[in-house]
């Protein structure tokens, strides 16, 4: 056995110390893209940024939970993909609601800051997708982190197109639709990682 603990080298639960390593990597991203983006919604009045912010703390807490469970059970790996799908499903609820109300509001989102921000989010996101392209097929909780980094960077380009959108309509609209976007994003891959999870469940 080699004395390097880093050589992908798979235990008995599917998962290696790079892989952890990865995980540590990408929670820190979000964290750090979190406090960016929900700092940089507020000052710009966009709604598709600050739904991307809480999308941002949302992967932190799932993959904080991913590093818990990563050397558990299938069961217990299972169990927390259903906490996981669950609350992507919520935060898709939330964004649904939040743009109805603000589709009822005045206010211009500045749209060189969506750009702006959306385009250092898309970096990020696309880091993220490359370390974890490798692990992306396995068991749900594999599965759900994989789908949350490529998720998270099809909304960051839908943010950067709302933001030219946004300059060239002068209008609130485009920033509304994608904030509605990246919840029916979040809801479909809700729906996939918890019935995925479900089905471990049944035949554990």
């Amino acid at each position: 056995m080699s004395d390097n603990c880093c050589e992908p080298i798979q235990n008995q639960h599917g998962w290696d110390c790079r892989y952890r390593q990865i995980l540590w990597v990408i929670l820190l991203i979000n964290a750090s893209m979190f406090v960016v983006e929900i700092i940089s919604g507020v000052y710009s009045g966009s709604q598709a940024l600050l739904a991307d912010a809480l999308d941002f703390f949302s992967d932190a807490a799932n993959y904080a939970i991913s590093i818990f469970v990563l050397n558990k059970s299938l069961t217990a790996r299972a169990k927390a993909s259903l906490i996981k799908g669950s609350a992507m499903g919520l935060f898709g609820l939330w964004i649904m609601g939040s743009t109805f109300y603000q589709a009822f509001t005045v206010g211009l989102p500045k749209a060189e800051v969506m750009g702006t921000i959306g385009f250092l989010a898309l970096m990020a996101n696309v880091v993220s997708a490359l370390l974890l392209y490798k692990y992306r097929k396995g068991d749900s909780n594999r599965m759900s982190v994989w789908i949350c980094s490529r998720n998270d960077a099809l909304t960051n380009i839908a943010v950067i197109l709302a933001a030219g959108a946004v300059f060239f309509t002068q209008t609130k609209w485009p920033d509304l639709i994608v904030a509605v976007f990246i919840a029916g994003i979040a809801l479909s891959g809700s729906w996939r990682i918890i019935r995925s999870a479900v089905e471990e469940l049944k035949f554990k």
